[in-house]
């Protein structure tokens, strides 16, 4: 289906979200359409955030607002969905549009694959009702699901349609882009090098497939790693569980702006403790670019004086590998709560591969890991 299609059936002026692989064709329309434009299209943090943000709209407006996500969103939205949506508290009316992730028969990454089988149950949760789109799916069946929902947001409730692979299609490419330097393979490289046999916790995306590639390219052992494949936002709360439990070893966090942005509140909760041996890298792109490129807001705030303000006791910014290396070398070395924003830029290797070895796989050979630190 036309994304252009779908749009006119929705016929809202105002859509917030969180970019996804399979509603590319829609934040790639969004972002022709309108760019980043308060009133018309905002990109935010989480998908709680879009709701909240999308329920302002509603109430300044009377219109109905659009909130699109990957379906891994859906927890983020059962608080303000249950305690201020719902037609028990203010009857909110709003449209989600879910890409769905870890559809059942349809492979997909591990991350996925639960939150996939719950999808449409977790909405029925919610009394929210759903429509599903697929390839095949016509314009007239859509529209005749809007018609639907239509008394549904009348009465202040919600409705979704959720989006399969490849449901959706736009032909306009947008190339997205943001001038800087430094590759976030090769950032990772220059962290797996000075972290030598320190554990590293590494953000979903791929963040973590490049951590593992880099890994099998050196012929090292992957158990010093825990890949974060799918809780974007928890990286560093996790890095922050090991770190003060295993206090001989340094920690290392590998995050990405989206992820930070997303729960920014754990930064917070960092500075607050202090774990004096964990350093938190945020290779910084200003783009959820796993999903497709689309900006964040992390170019446009300082993520540096985030850090202070929060308590960590080192925090810089570097845009060069030169810069890079010494203050890896300054953090493995120096005691105390350390930050480096690492400003890179759009991109990745066409072939970048996935770990071939489990989830489950992955947090044994972690955990056996750590545990022979400890009986050293």
């Amino acid at each position: 289906m036309k994304t252009e299609a779908f749009v006119n059936i929705l016929n809202a002026d105002f859509y917030t979200g969180v970019p996804d692989s399979q509603l590319k064709p829609l934040c790639n329309y969004l972002m022709n359409t309108y760019g980043i434009d308060p009133q018309h299209h905002v990109i935010a943090a989480n998908e709680g955030n879009c709701t909240a943000l999308a329920a302002g709209y509603h109430l300044a407006t009377g219109k109905v607002p659009v909130v699109y996500m990957q379906n891994s969103g859906e927890g983020n939205i059962i608080n303000p969905v249950a305690s201020l949506l719902n037609e028990k508290v203010y009857a909110i009316p709003m449209l989600f549009v879910i890409g769905w992730r870890g559809e059942p028969g349809v492979h997909d990454e591990p991350q996925h694959i639960y939150q996939g089988e719950v999808t449409l149950k977790l909405l029925e949760d919610m009394d929210i009702a759903s429509f599903v789109i697929g390839k095949e799916t016509t314009e007239e069946e859509v529209q005749a699901a809007m018609e639907r929902f239509r008394p549904l947001l009348k009465a202040g409730k919600q409705a979704a349609f959720v989006i399969r692979k490849g449901a959706l299609s736009y032909d306009k490419k947008l190339n997205y882009d943001n001038g800087n330097s430094m590759l976030r393979e090769e950032i990772i490289r220059h962290i797996t090098e000075v972290s030598g046999e320190d554990p590293i916790i590494s953000t979903t995306g791929k963040a973590s497939r490049e951590l593992f590639e880099i890994r099998e390219a050196k012929g090292q052992s992957h158990k010093y790693d825990f890949l974060t494949v799918g809780s974007m936002g928890h990286s560093s709360s996790i890095a922050m569980g090991v770190a003060v439990n295993k206090p001989e070893n340094k920690v290392w966090c590998i995050d990405g702006d989206g992820a930070v942005l997303m729960h920014m509140g754990a930064m917070a909760v960092m500075g607050a403790n202090r774990p004096e041996n964990l350093v938190h890298v945020v290779i910084n792109n200003s783009a959820h670019e796993t999903v497709g490129g689309m900006p964040t807001v992390a170019g446009k705030i300082d993520l540096v004086a985030i850090a202070r303000a929060c308590g960590y006791v080192s925090a810089v910014s570097v845009d060069n590998y030169e810069k890079l290396e010494a203050e890896l070398k300054r953090a493995k070395e120096q005691k105390g709560l350390a930050f480096i924003e690492a400003v890179c830029a759009i991109g990745a290797r066409e072939n970048l591969g996935r770990p071939t070895t489990t989830a489950i796989e992955n947090k044994k050979g972690f955990m056996e890991y750590l545990n022979c630190n400890v009986n050293e």
